[in-house]
């Protein structure tokens, strides 16, 4: 399932529709579609790996059976020419808006995909980082789908970050896919 990125997000903010307002912390009834009047949102990270298309097929089949919603997030690590600003800068903007198109192929896909066109998000920063501060931020946000790399490289930064010194700052469950799964099996799983 080939899949680009775009759609135009505030900086470190979200676009695709409205924010449901409640509690922080994990519901009582976080298993239903519908708990305390909110529906599931599964997050996925976009990036420059292969394996996130793995992530993004399980959370767009998960949110189709369940009723849910998906959010996609995308973060844009700092540049670095900090001696020279306006090149800094001219990168800057640059690597956000081939971030917003590529953002915006993928939530027309994911519109296709589950009738729902996602929340986006788009951050700057250290993945980690914003990956956490996001989920804490966002009490719409239900559970983190990820997709582990396949071969002997490990799983990757971010699951290795949060099943390892993150963990104990998730208040989401979980969910890691194969990126070794093929697309039915994936459907099957889902």
């Amino acid at each position: 399932m080939p899949i680009n990125m775009g759609d135009p997000g505030s900086e470190n903010g979200a676009v695709g529709g409205a924010h449901p307002s409640g509690k922080t912390g994990i519901p009582v009834q976080a298993l239903g579609p519908d708990f305390e009047g909110r529906e599931r949102v599964f997050l996925v990270v976009v990036d420059d790996t292969a394996e996130w298309q793995s992530a993004l097929r399980f959370a767009c089949r998960r949110a189709a059976h369940t009723g849910g919603r998906l959010a996609l997030l995308a973060i844009i690590e700092p540049v670095g020419f900090q001696h020279w600003m306006a090149v800094e800068e001219k990168m800057r903007q640059e690597i956000r808006e081939e971030v917003e198109r590529r953002l915006g192929a993928i939530a027309e896909q994911v519109q296709e995909m589950i009738g729902r066109y996602p929340i986006i998000h788009i951050r700057e920063g250290k993945p980690t980082e914003e990956l956490i501060g996001l989920i804490e931020e966002e009490p719409c946000i239900s559970v983190l789908v990820l997709a582990a790399r396949g071969g002997g490289d490990g799983p990757g930064p971010l699951i290795s970050f949060v099943t390892g010194k993150g963990i104990g700052r998730m208040r989401v469950p979980i969910t890691i896919v194969p990126a070794t799964l093929a697309d039915d099996a994936i459907d099957a799983l889902a």
